[in-house]
């Protein structure tokens, strides 16, 4: 994993700054690339880096690491925790989870409230963790006039400069008239008129006009204005999140806690709160951004061949133009494509027209309606300790490959519906079998009955591989029991 220590800025650090990253989303316009337990946000797009190691490398330059707060979901935490590893002791108690998706207000909010309480001047840097940014010195500079533009009570957004007419954003149309501060040569001004996500004609018009600006999604504000701002225009959703407020003053449980707010309404930041308040800002910006919202988006931020292709992994191509095409593992050949997407993963395959990348979402929507696993998760599954790839299942059983890395092991657990049988076929694991401590090598195997706790460990120099077989009527990953576990998963 590449390193994530912070580079060097110009921006002043703000004792009351708390970047905050959003990272609960699925990325479905991404698949079969993205899955829902592995978004877009934790996939290599552009670089060495996943896009939420960018986005927390590209935050730590205006605030110390430990006052950056992760949003998410307890789904996708584990994973996060995995990637964002070399921060672990700054971000160990600063993730808020969501027990379900209730849209960007509440994730907001319930972020808010834990700051208020720890700090009542915390100022929020509210960042997506799956978009790219270009520019460190101007994204500094945006945030520094966004943070004393939030002391003076405001909320605002960063606007870009459209350099196409997508009807996929929203977009901004400030007041250039007011100029409410400056530095350098950028200015904030008040928004005059936000405008949904308009048709192809309307995105034209606003492209040729000149004075409309994408909404980026990206916010700066005072944690108590924007809870104030959500009393004022949501009074609903206000008084629910005062509601589990009390509960956690109170010490009530954590499935109290989760059952109030899946309880809350499902409100947007931007159409609950932001179009309806007087308070908000936007500031024009000048680095390169994109969401990579799909497959298409790639054209935006990648590189490309002479024929305008996208390019990337084992891939043979004869005589195809502004494709783009992925493979995985296996070769992947095309022959005379033209503007089509091509992405190939160890167990699914997309086809289609750039034109039709948007519509991948609608795809994922099928998937899961069939509850094929295929939209959930890949074959392969990353953990802290290592990884494991699923060989084969049935009726009845599942065969993995399971990989634990020098020093990794995993948590002390039992399950109450299937067996386990493993054989190791490189390296030596330390095994806990009930009352039992034991070393296997290379070639020897090792029954785990049911409801019987055990653990696999890896104490040697080189990556532990073990085949596991397991057996039984149901071969979920939920069924798990947790007794000790060395990363702070949840005991069940």
């Amino acid at each position: 994993m590449a390193s994530l220590k912070p580079r060097t800025s110009n921006l002043k650090l703000h004792n009351h700054l708390y970047p905050v990253i959003m990272a609960g989303g699925s990325g479905t316009r991404f698949w079969p690339l993205s899955r829902q337990l592995f978004p877009k946000q934790l996939l290599r797009i552009m670089g060495d880096e996943t896009l939420i190691q960018q986005t927390l490398r590209r935050v730590v330059t205006a605030s110390a690491p430990e006052r950056v707060m992760i949003s998410t979901n307890p789904a996708q935490a584990e994973s996060i925790r995995v990637q964002l590893s070399e921060w672990k002791d700054a971000l160990r108690d600063n993730f808020v989870l969501e027990p379900e998706g209730r849209n960007t207000a509440p994730a907001i909010a319930l972020v808010a409230l834990e700051l208020v309480r720890r700090d009542p001047d915390a100022i929020m840097l509210v960042l997506p963790a799956d978009h790219i940014v270009k520019g460190q010195r101007d994204f500094d500079a945006a945030v520094s006039l966004a943070a004393n533009l939030a002391l003076q009570g405001l909320l605002v957004t960063f606007g870009i400069q459209p350099i196409r007419p997508e009807t996929g954003y929203g977009y901004i149309k400030p007041n250039r008239k007011t100029v409410l501060a400056t530095r350098g040569k950028l200015k904030g001004h008040p928004v005059a008129r936000f405008v949904e996500k308009p048709n192809e004609a309307k995105a034209a018009q606003y492209l040729k006009a000149g004075d409309y600006y994408w909404n980026s999604g990206m916010f700066v504000w005072r944690a108590a204005t924007i809870l104030d701002e959500i009393r004022r225009h949501q009074a609903v959703l206000y008084r629910g999140i005062e509601h589990i407020s009390r509960l956690m003053q109170q010490g009530a449980s954590r499935s109290a806690i989760d059952d109030e707010y899946r309880k809350l309404p499902s409100v947007s930041i931007d159409t609950g709160v932001m179009e309806k308040s007087t308070k908000s800002a936007m500031v024009p910006v000048s680095f390169q951004w994109s969401d990579v919202g799909s497959w298409g988006s790639l054209d935006e931020v990648a590189s490309k061949n002479k024929a305008g292709n996208v390019v990337v992994g084992r891939v043979v191509d004869l005589g195809s133009r502004r494709s783009i095409i992925y493979g995985d593992r296996r070769v992947v050949a095309t022959i005379g494509l033209t503007d089509m997407v091509v992405v190939d993963t160890p167990d699914a395959t997309l086809v289609c027209p750039k034109s039709r990348a948007q519509d991948v979402k609608q795809l994922v929507e099928v998937l899961k309606q069939q509850k094929a696993p295929e939209y959930l998760e890949h074959m392969t599954v990353q953990r802290p300790w290592g990884s494991y790839t699923i060989l084969e299942e049935g009726l009845g059983y599942k065969v993995k490959r399971v990989t634990v890395n020098p020093g990794g092991r995993l948590s002390l657990q039992m399950h109450h519906k299937r067996s386990e049988h493993w054989v190791v076929i490189a390296g030596t694991a330390r095994v806990t079998r009930g009352e039992e401590v034991f070393d296997l090598k290379i070639g020897h195997s090792t029954e785990i009955p049911v409801e019987t706790r055990h653990r696999l460990e890896n104490h040697g120099q080189e990556i532990l591989h073990i085949i596991e077989v397991q057996n039984g009527p149901y071969l979920g990953e939920d069924d798990i029991v947790r007794f000790q576990d060395d990363y702070g998963r949840t005991k069940t």
